[in-house]
Order: structure tokens, then C-alpha cells, then sequence
């Protein structure tokens, strides 16, 4: 293992880091369209697109000197979409801290590398296939990842805690390969002290600012914020709205784990063909990345990190005096008619949806992330869009949850309490006869 060198030493190398990495603009953006390349096929998951996908993620962690902690077929794991059984995978590599007293504990950093895959349609008699490319979401994330890996690789001493770098298989159903990782295949996820996750960071702009998201405590985050400061960065990120939007930090925030989300938010071309490598600002992503970098390294020396712990909402409603709770809080989770929130979906939601008629001829489709609470009498209320995808779809995905039957509350040491629930409400075009009746 490589020992610390003096300090002016030290100092010198942090100063130059950035003037080093000349061309990671370059680099980002070779990455990003490696990840969009047709050949590729919109690297759903499961299809030997997401398969290559992969492999390039793993060769790129193998080049930047990581530890691989799986070989180039992944981590693999198989899920149930629509009946059907898919395997995915992911990429896991890994440096070890230099401090023997942090070294043992992991900071995991991590982004997703699959997307929606295609879609084919006859238009005046002929096939057409549109590929969703996925270049902010998530390619952009993926780029800065592996560049982030590329950076500690060579710098790897100035990292106390071990570092674990993620690249996830099937985000896009329903983050299974952060599930995976978190519930499944990593033996020591006690000792994570915190994940930093990267996702859709390629549309900077004041719109979309660079962004960053997290759920520690204020003292906490503020010392990693001025930390990171005293560095070599430019640009600094602004603070995120005060909420959980879903990706592949939620299953590590549901397991009490602190977590950071570093993101520009989602712009008009999320979820849609027109999501390409050249409307992404890779001048701006290098800047993004040279945030992270040091963000990282600070967060992996920093002697005291906030304690994992259940997570919670902790939000109050006017007239409640009661917390509103996550899934993971609970005991026992709602339940649909004794079922999960899959059932839900299927039993009820894509039972009673419509596909409203203007975004069914203007072709837009995707998937609207919706937030409910399942009050103590089972009732749905606070029904409300977390990621929105258009005006209409998005009015609809409301529209049906809220007139849901009611659940079976959740439940805490036998006592039902407010929870709070996630759910995909997914819009997709198809050739064949759609699940989903159309809106007059």
C-alpha cells in the first residue's frame, strides 16, 4: 500500500491535480459516446447492450488501477420484469484507504450505466427504431465515475477511508442493482459511512445548476462543504430542494446509511430519444468532476461522519402531530390488499390509467415518479409528483393514485403509523396493443 508523502508534497499534488487532468473534457465526453453508441441499442437491462456497457465500465476501473472486487461479467443478479426473468449486473471496484484507523470503513460512490433501450414503430408502412440514448440519464453520470476512479487511481493515498466505486446495473427497474448491493451482495454495508451518488450531470445551467443533495445533518454537511472549499475547485454546488428523489442512493438512504447526491436535476429531454451526447456541456462536467473528486476525498478523511440510522422523513403535515416515515422505518410496510407496491401497480394503477390522448400523439412517453402517504386508517393522501415528465402524464399518474382503494397502514412496534411511499408510473409507447387505455 502506498504511504503518505510529506506534506508539501502533499500539497503540490492536490494544487496541480486539476492542470494534470488536462483533458478530461475530452475524456468525459468519449466516454458519454461510447455509452450512447447505436450499437449499444439504449442499454436496457438485460440486452447486450447493458452487457457492454458494463465491460467498458469494468476495463475503465481496471485501467484506473482499482481493485476489482467482480470479474468483467459483473455482479450479477437476475430480476422479474413483466413475467420475465433479465439479468443484469455490477461493476464493483475498490481503493484502500491510507489510514489505519479510517481504512476499514467505506465511502461507496457510485452511478448508474443502463438505460430504456429502444422502441420500434411502423410509420406509413415502415419500421422505424428509435434508441433512447440516455446521454445525461444516465451516461453523464457514468462518465464523471469512471473519470473520479481514473483521478484516485493515481492519487490513491490521499484517500483515508476505503473507497468503492459502483457502477449499477438496471436502475431504470426499479434500482435493483443498488438493492442488490445494499440488501444482497455486500457483506459489510454496516461499514459504509456514507454513498455519493452521480446522476444526470451533464445540462448544467441556471436552470439545471449543479446541485447537490443530502440528508445529514446540517453540521455535518457544512464541514465536508468547507472542506471541499479550501481546495482546488471552481465551481460549487447549489443546495437541492428538501426531498428523496428517487435513484440509486434510495436504497442506502432506506438502510440509514447517509447519503450525497450530486446532480444538475432532470431537463426536457430526460426519458426521450432526443436525450443525445452533443446537447451534454462537457467543459462544465469537467468542472463537476473536479468537485466531486475533491468533495470525495475530503468526505473519506473526515474523522467523524454522522452515525447510519433508520431513515425517516420526519415531515409533519398541518393538523398532524404525527412523523411521516419511510418504508424502512417500518416493522411492517403498507401493504395493497396484502401485497407490495408492485401489486399496486399492477392490480391498480396501470389497471385504471390513461394515456392522455395529446402525449400519445406528440410521442412522448417516460416514467413519473409519484409520493403518496398511506395515513393510519389505510386512506392515500399528499399524493404529489417527485420527477415529473409532462404536464399530462404527470396530471394522470396523480389522478389514478388518488383514488386509491386503502391500504393496510404500515406499522412500527405494532403501531400504525403515517408512511410515505414511492412509486414509477410508467408511460411507454409500444407497437403492440398498449396495457394502457387512452384518455379521451
Amino acid at each position: 500500500m502506498k504511504k503518505f508523502l510529506p506534506a508539501l508534497s502533499l500539497v503540490l499534488c492536490t494544487v496541480t491535480l486539476a492542470a494534470q487532468d488536462f483533458n478530461v473534457a475530452s475524456s468525459l465526453q468519449k466516454h458519454v459516446e461510447f455509452l450512447c453508441d447505436e450499437k449499444l441499442e439504449g442499454r436496457m437491462a438485460g440486452t447486450p447492450g447493458e452487457k457492454e456497457a458494463a465491460g467498458y465500465v469494468y476495463d475503465s476501473f481496471k485501467s484506473a488501477g482499482l481493485v476489482l472486487l467482480t470479474d468483467r461479467n459483473g455482479q450479477d443478479f437476475k430480476i422479474k420484469d413483466k413475467g420475465e426473468e433479465i439479468s443484469s449486473c455490477n461493476i464493483v471496484g475498490m481503493i484502500e484507504g491510507s489510514d489505519p484507523s479510517l481504512k476499514e470503513e467505506y465511502i461507496v460512490i457510485g452511478a448508474n450505466f443502463d438505460h430504456l433501450g429502444i422502441n420500434r414503430l411502423t410509420v406509413n408502412g415502415k419500421t422505424e427504431t428509435q434508441i433512447f440514448s440516455g446521454a445525461n440519464a444516465n451516461a453523464s453520470g457514468t462518465a464523471i465515475l469512471m473519470e473520479i476512479a481514473r483521478m484516485a487511481g493515481q492519487h490513491s493515498y490521499m484517500f483515508g477511508r476505503s473507497v468503492i466505486f459502483i457502477g449499477f446495473g438496471a436502475s431504470e427497474k426499479g434500482m435493483a442493482g443498488s438493492w442488490y448491493f445494499v440488501n444482497r451482495a455486500f457483506s459489510q454495508i454496516d461499514r459504509v459511512r456514507a454513498m455519493i451518488n452521480l446522476n444526470m450531470l451533464g445540462c448544467g445551467d441556471k436552470e439545471n445548476p449543479f446541485s447537490i443533495f443530502s440528508q445529514m445533518p446540517m453540521k455535518y454537511l457544512t464541514g465536508l462543504l468547507d472542506g471541499t472549499a479550501t481546495e482546488p475547485v471552481v465551481l460549487v454546488p447549489a443546495e437541492a430542494p428538501r426531498e428523496i428523489t428517487p435513484s440509486d442512493h434510495l436504497p442506502f438512504y432506506e438502510k440509514g446509511i447517509p447519503i450525497v447526491s450530486f446532480s444538475n436535476g432532470m431537463t426536457k429531454e430526460y426519458h426521450t430519444i432526443k436525450d443525445k451526447p452533443h446537447l451534454l456541456d462537457y467543459q462544465a462536467m469537467e468542472l463537476e468532476c473536479n468537485y466531486i473528486f475533491h468533495f470525495l476525498k475530503v468526505i473519506s478523511n473526515t474523522p467523524v461522519l454522522p452515525e447510519a440510522r433508520a431513515a425517516t422523513y420526519h415531515e409533519t403535515l398541518a393538523g398532524e402531530d404525527d412523523d411521516v416515515h419511510s418504508p424502512a422505518e417500518c416493522d411492517t410496510r403498507p401493504e395493497f390488499f396484502h401485497n407490495n407496491e408492485k401489486a399496486f401497480l399492477e392490480n391498480w394503477v396501470y389497471k385504471y390509467v390513461k394515456y392522455p390522448r395529446r402525449a400519445l400523439e406528440a410521442g412522448i412517453q417516460g416514467k413519473v415518479l409519484v409520493s403518496f402517504i398511506v395515513e393510519k386508517n389505510g386512506e392515500v393522501t399528499n399524493v404529489e409528483v417527485v420527477s415529473g415528465v409532462d404536464e399530462d402524464l404527470d396530471e394522470e399518474a396523480v389522478r389514478v393514485i388518488s383514488v386509491s382503494p386503502k391500504w393496510q397502514a404500515g406499522r412500527i412496534k405494532g403501531e400504525k403509523v403515517r408512511t410515505r411511499l414511492v412509486v414509477p408510473v410508467e408511460f411507454r409507447l409500444s407497437t403492440s396493443k398498449p396495457k394502457i387505455g387512452i384518455k379521451k
